[in-house]
């Protein structure tokens, strides 16, 4: 057996051995009370509290309950007032039978920590049962010469009360033949015994009827009455004899209905009737009778009913041989009852837990006691729960163990245990009790919420509707219930210029971003935040996630052109010599689209044109060149219409005009730059009248000059003049007719005007017309040819 139990895991398993009429291990002895038997449920017995030295308070936090040895509930605990009561009706003949005195074991369990008292229950016993005779009428047989002072041996009363509400004293109707004598057994029984008084005749009185009567100590007593028909018989000489006085055997305990158990023989020396022999059992129990049945002929006793080894473990069978002249021998058999392994571990739970707090320390989950109603090898068990588990299986004292806690344990791992605990036998074939205990752990908040990404990029394109969904931000939380629960949050920018309230919001719950206003792509390309999100256990734990908002580009702005102006109220003026060779760079348009990407991708080309052939713009560059050598055909003025678009999803375009003029034996001067106009805003009212006055006095100087150079002009080519019919154009750096004006007083930059004289018929002259002309910014030489990369 010991090899067989080593088999079992050691680290979950702990052995308990009980041994029969052997020393038990027993808790501090606590109380002895005694309650009166049949008393009405919820009858006081002590107060438990005050008997602990503990207050109401106390009883209760401690979890005080009361367990009995035989697993019912026959004592009741009111924690409200720490009283102990019954919680039935106690019958002591039914708890304890004959035994004297009656004696209920209970325990009384606490915990926080975990004790266990001893403590005892003494059910007294009172007067409820009267004598009983199980034969209500016995019959003797006795020879007429049997010697004055003989006794007859009579069945006993039986009494279910004990002690001094047991038999007492037994009786017999007066008669003058007899008398009654107590007699006690080696079982400390009382049993009647007849006297013979008077010798008998059997031809003066051959039969007698008296009447006996067993009285018990009870106050009143009660009494229980029987007839004795006594037979005289004539005479007899040879009593039956049995080979021995005591016959022993055993029987298993699961042996079957109508097993002969024994069979007892007894002798009679006599011949005819006096040999006959008849047996049965003499003051037997009413447990004998409904257990074993005596064959009255042949002397073999057979079962009647099961035996039941935990309920009587050995009976003791009286035998009487009567022969048939009224003479009698006894016997005694003794009947073991062998212990069968027909008992499978018991476990009573005195106290669960089906739930623990994570990451709590060691807890008390359960407390159970086992037993096993076998003995011997039958009897000794093992328990145990299975590996792999963080829990602990601790014996404790009368056979309770228990479960509790390895160490603190996580929800997040695992939230549910099945622990099954196994009680089993070591007894042939073993026999097993499981029993499995769910416990859940409760979850406390000690995980924060976890994003899915520790960064987010989420792409809108600009111009986009307000309170559009550009995204959503998630996060798991690992905890259960309202610990689980997520409530997303904007945390502060980190740039303080960022305006974040006005262009983000985020649902609460369920993280959703939406952009509360059209983005533009021009003002703002990206911006980052942080996004929280924070539970709702107690404490409350967050996590934070970065969050970068990229605006699209949309094709919603037209190119600009930035050269040749378009608001200027003069249109520019762009010179081309007539002696210009094909592909002469005429000018070049300068367009910029404050879009991004293809969007900011610009082409050109030429819509409209004074001379179509002329002139050529090239796409990607916006040049405007010759295409062919000028002619005297020309027209001097040329007016261009070009067209500046993007390479956008919707197109977007502008237009510019260009205004050239051709010009014969041209050559670009040195233009100084024009000055930069330094900012007076922050100057005083004084220099500011200065400037003005001085603005003033040299544009009435440069009129004024303009005016006598005309007229000197005039009258020095007046001939010359008249025969041309228009403007001349001399030779040299610039034609004769422009008038070079330098930038003075508020003008920005120099300027040229035109000065024409018409001659009439009438001899008179008058302004032909007088206009500025734009500079080009552009270089020419000596010879006429435009400097591609002149130096300023």
């Amino acid at each position: 057996m010991a090899a067989r139990g080593s088999r079992f895991p050691r680290q979950r398993q702990v052995l308990f051995l009980f041994l029969f009429g052997g020393l038990c291990l027993a808790g501090p002895e606590f109380g002895r009370y005694s309650v009166t038997e049949e008393t009405e449920r919820g009858s006081f017995v002590a107060n438990l509290a005050k008997d602990l030295g503990l207050g109401v308070e106390a009883l209760i936090a401690k979890r005080t309950r009361v367990i009995s040895d035989d697993n019912k509930q026959h004592l009741l605990l009111e924690s409200h007032t720490g009283d102990l009561l019954t919680n039935e009706k106690l019958d002591r003949e039914k708890l304890c039978g004959p035994t004297e005195p009656c004696m209920l074991y209970f325990q009384i369990l606490m915990d926080n920590p975990f004790q266990i008292y001893r403590a005892e229950l003494r059910i007294l016993d009172i007067n409820d049962h009267s004598p009983i005779f199980q034969d209500k009428k016995m019959i003797l047989k006795i020879p007429e010469n049997t010697a004055v002072g003989t006794t007859f041996r009579l069945q006993r009363a039986q009494d279910s009360d004990g002690g001094q509400n047991g038999i007492q004293n037994y009786t017999i109707s007066p008669n003058s033949f007899f008398h009654v004598t107590i007699g006690d057994s080696d079982e400390g029984m009382v049993y009647p015994e007849l006297v013979l008084d008077k010798a008998l005749d059997w031809e003066e009185q051959p039969e007698f009827s008296l009447t006996l009567t067993a009285l018990d100590g009870g106050s009143p007593p009660r009494s229980g009455t029987a007839t004795i028909h006594i037979l005289v018989m004539d005479v007899n000489d040879n009593a039956p004899q049995f080979p021995q006085e005591v016959y022993e055997t055993q029987a298993p305990e699961n042996s079957p209905v109508g097993l002969i158990v024994i069979k007892v023989t007894g002798e009679d020396v006599d011949s005819g009737v006096n040999a006959e022999i008849s047996y049965s059992f003499f003051d037997a129990s009413e447990d004998i009778r409904a257990t074993f049945q005596i064959n009255p002929f042949s002397g073999e006793i057979t079962l009647r009913a099961l035996l039941d080894y935990e309920f009587i473990k050995s009976y003791k069978l009286n035998v009487q041989a009567v022969d048939g002249g009224g003479l009698s021998a006894r016997c005694t058999v003794l009947v073991r009852v062998l212990d069968i392994n027909d008992n499978p571990p018991e476990l009573t739970m005195s106290s669960l837990v089906n739930e623990v707090v994570e990451n709590s320390p060691e807890t008390i989950l359960a407390v159970f006691r086992i037993n096993d109603r076998d003995s011997g090898e039958n009897g000794k068990m093992v328990c145990y729960i299975q590996e792999n588990l963080p829990f602990l299986l601790k014996p404790s004292i009368d056979n309770f163990y228990i479960l509790m806690t390895e160490g603190a344990l996580d929800r997040e791992s695992r939230a549910e245990y099945n622990i099954t605990i196994t009680v089993s036998d070591l007894g042939t074939p073993r026999l097993t009790t499981q029993h499995t205990i769910t416990v859940q752990v409760s979850d406390i908040n000690d995980n924060t919420p976890a994003f899915t990404q520790t960064s987010y990029t989420i792409f809108v394109r600009e111009n986009n509707s307000p309170a559009l969904h550009i995204g959503t931000i998630s996060a798991t939380d690992s905890d259960s219930g309202s610990n689980a629960l997520i409530t997303y949050s904007l945390l502060p920018p980190q740039d303080p210029q960022l305006a974040l309230a006005s262009l983000i919001s985020i649902n609460a719950d369920n993280g959703q971003l939406f952009a509360l206003r059209a983005l533009d792509y021009e003002t703002l390309q990206a911006f980052e935040f942080h996004v929280g999100a924070i539970d709702r256990g107690s404490p409350a734990l967050s996590s934070q996630a970065l969050v970068r908002v990229v605006v699209l580009d949309d094709n919603d702005n037209a190119p600009f052109v930035l050269y040749p102006l378009q608001n200027a109220s003069v249109p520019c003026t762009e010179l081309l010599p007539r002696a210009a060779e094909p592909g002469y760079l005429v000018t070049k348009v300068v367009a910029v689209d404050r879009d991004s990407g293809q969007n900011a991708w610009l082409s050109f080309q030429l819509l409209k044109a004074t001379e179509p052939g002329l002139f050529s713009v090239w796409a990607h560059n916006g040049e405007v060149r010759t295409t062919r050598l000028l002619s005297e055909r020309d027209v001097p003025k040329h007016r261009l219409l070009l067209l500046v678009k993007d390479n956008g999803d919707p197109l977007r375009s502008a237009s510019v005009t260009l205004h050239v003029l051709l010009v014969d034996g041209f050559s670009q001067p040195y233009l100084p730059l024009p000055e930069v106009a330094r900012n007076t805003t922050q100057k005083e009212e004084d220099v500011l009248t200065l400037y003005l006055v001085i603005a003033l006095a040299s544009v009435s100087s440069l009129f004024l000059l303009s005016v006598l150079l005309f007229v000197g002009v005039r009258l020095c080519r007046r001939a010359r003049a008249a025969s041309l019919g228009g403007c001349p154009v001399p030779e040299g750096h610039f034609p004769g007719h422009l008038v070079d004006v330098s930038g003075t007083g508020t003008l920005s930059q120099s300027y040229q005007y035109e000065v024409c004289l018409m001659g009439g018929s009438s001899g008179t002259s008058d302004f032909k017309f007088l206009k500025p002309i734009y500079p080009e910014v552009h270089a020419y030489d000596s010879q006429g040819n435009r400097d591609e990369n002149p130096t300023f």
